[in-house]
């Protein structure tokens, strides 16, 4: 057995986000999506494939080619087996999200504004699916520029003792919000560049809730 090429590509990344129908209806096949799970764990041939999966290698084969040409998996090996030559695959990350866009019309949304209620599930959705969609547009032309996506994340948990807690902890931030933004806000800088703050809240989901 003799490496012949070796296609030079980057590790895979933790996230990929969906930004078409074809991706998303990719993933969400079952069978497309039993080999993306089991390329998470590490690359393998179509044959190695095969067997872990119990799945015939045409079939198999055909659904590799789907998912290639929608650049969800990519080749890193081409190795010579006897008179054929073995190509290792992998997938591109390991986790998927589909972003709104996917949904065309159906997808708009993700505009806050059109749910009025601020202290709604709703408005807290449709924000953060709005951080996915502009997440989704901004990281390719991030990639083509060489660089990163200029992003923050802060997390925390808070255990109110009651509700009066709760009320005053949101006025305290909405407060330090508004100072701050008063403070660092340059509407007329021409060289500044605009960012997107959101800053929800949610009850934390454990295992006793589900």
């Amino acid at each position: 057995m003799t490496a012949v090429a070796t296609v030079p590509t980057p590790s895979a990344h933790e996230l990929r986000l969906l930004r078409t129908p074809e991706q998303a209806a990719t993933v969400l096949h079952p069978e497309r999506r039993r080999i993306l799970e089991t390329l998470g764990g590490s690359p393998d041939s179509a044959a190695g494939l095969a067997r872990q999966l119990g799945v015939p290698r045409q079939r198999l084969n055909y659904h590799l080619r789907e998912l290639e040409k929608e650049g969800l998996v990519e080749a890193v090996l081409e190795r010579r087996r006897g008179n054929c030559t073995e190509r290792i695959v992998r997938a591109v990350a390991r986790t998927y999200v589909i972003s709104p866009e996917v949904l065309g019309a159906l997808g708009a949304g993700d505009d806050p504004e059109l749910a009025r209620d601020r202290f709604s599930a709703s408005y807290l959705i449709a924000a953060s699916a709005r951080t996915i969609r502009d997440l989704a547009a901004l990281g390719p032309r991030a990639e083509v520029a060489g660089k990163r996506v200029a992003t923050l994340t802060l997390e925390t948990e808070v255990r109110f003792k009651d509700a009066a807690d709760r009320a005053a902890f949101a006025d305290e931030l909405a407060t330090a919000l508004g100072r701050l933004t008063a403070k660092y806000h340059d509407a007329d800088a021409p060289a500044g560049r605009t960012f997107r703050f959101i800053v929800g809240g949610h009850p934390a989901h454990t295992e006793v809730d589900a």
